[in-house]
């Protein structure tokens, strides 16, 4: 099941896409999926992000491949950081260069969106709290990264998140081919299949330090193959069974 967030007319809400029409919905689906009967052609709709999280969890040094790139160890926990929820945009809208940035980076990463309130939870038990999967580019000035030593300000500008185009619950989510095209050349190409920590324990983890909240954003990190974009750039994350999510670059 797709489930979209979208814009037509003057409302917002969420629907089903079901090839080219979606499914209004009743309610959110954190609530509870309840079709309405009311349907729309999709071509009509402006897509929005699939969700407005409280808080965007991502992790660092997920992907063995990008472990090796990096000539790094294996962690032995997850590495978690933040983005606030004022860089969250959606497939098809814009990322912002910013002018105080030199180097604009790509990654590429599944995203998982959470369906209800979420604290101390088992890795047996995480699948009952993920309402689905979506893709997510978590886009990273690297100078800046580089220049703080810590990664809160290189990747928490607008725009820095872009997530969509919807979400997808029915997938395998440690089994995915995921990849990143920029200008129509391939940039990374991997699987979760290469995952050091796998989904379940990343809910569990994360859970166990902070409450997580319908709507709220994990990330599984990237693997090997980030890259610099640069303004009237194209770039896109593909990850299988799940969708493409496009964006452009313009300067700020």
């Amino acid at each position: 099941m797709r489930i979209v967030r979208f814009r037509y007319k003057d409302s917002i809400a969420f629907g089903v896409l079901e090839e080219k029409t979606i499914t209004v919905l009743s309610y959110t689906p954190f609530a509870k999926i309840v079709p309405s009967g009311i349907k729309i052609p999709f071509k009509k709709v402006r897509l929005l992000p699939p969700t407005q999280p409280s808080k965007v969890i991502l992790v660092g040094l997920n992907y063995r491949d990008h472990a090796r790139e990096l000539d790094m160890k294996i962690p032995q926990e997850p590495i978690i950081f933040l983005k606030p929820p004022t860089t969250v945009i959606g497939h098809q809208d814009t990322i912002i260069y910013p002018k105080s940035v030199t180097r604009l980076d790509y990654e590429a990463e599944l995203a998982l969106v959470i369906k209800k309130e979420a604290k101390n939870i088992p890795p047996a038990k995480a699948n009952q709290y993920i309402l689905g999967y979506t893709c997510l580019n978590d886009v990273t000035s690297r100078d800046l990264q580089k220049k703080d030593g810590q990664w809160t300000r290189a990747k928490s500008f607008d725009t820095f998140c872009p997530i969509g185009p919807w979400i997808e619950t029915d997938c395998d989510p440690n089994s995915l081919r995921i990849t990143l095209w920029l200008n129509n050349a391939l940039k990374q190409d991997s699987s979760t299949r290469n995952f050091i920590f796998p989904v379940e324990k990343l809910v569990s983890f994360i859970s166990g330090i902070m409450t997580l909240y319908p709507g709220d954003v994990i990330s599984t990190g990237t693997p090997a193959g980030v890259g610099p974009m640069k303004p009237g750039d194209r770039v896109e994350v593909g990850i299988e069974g799940v969708g493409t999510l496009v964006n452009t670059v313009a300067k700020g």
